[in-house]
């Protein structure tokens, strides 16, 4: 069985631009590394700019977010978010129709 409804959870970005699907998720959903998910992302409880991407979790549970995804989320003004909160939000990808 692997992951076959949304489920959101409050993440920290950590250095190199991965966050971490909490493991009683991953157990929860017998989540495997080889599904591809559809993940949205959002900076804190911040209304709006949410971003959405494609991505494999790596084996240790860790999704990497895009350079591009963190950039449309950020602020010009910010030096760097790593540590910052992100809202996260975790599905299947949808299938050929």
């Amino acid at each position: 069985m692997s992951l076959t409804e949304p489920v959101s959870f409050n993440t920290v970005l950590q250095k190199g631009n991965p966050v971490q699907v909490p493991r009683l998720i991953r157990w929860q959903f017998k989540m495997e590394p080889q599904q591809v998910l559809k993940a949205k992302v959002k900076v804190g409880h911040s209304f709006g700019n949410e971003e959405t991407f494609y991505a494999r979790m790596n084996r240790d549970g860790r999704i990497a977010i895009p350079k591009l995804t963190l950039e449309l989320l950020t602020n010009e003004d910010e030096e760097s978010i790593v540590g910052s909160v992100f809202g996260a939000k975790l599905g299947p990808a949808e299938g050929p129709s």
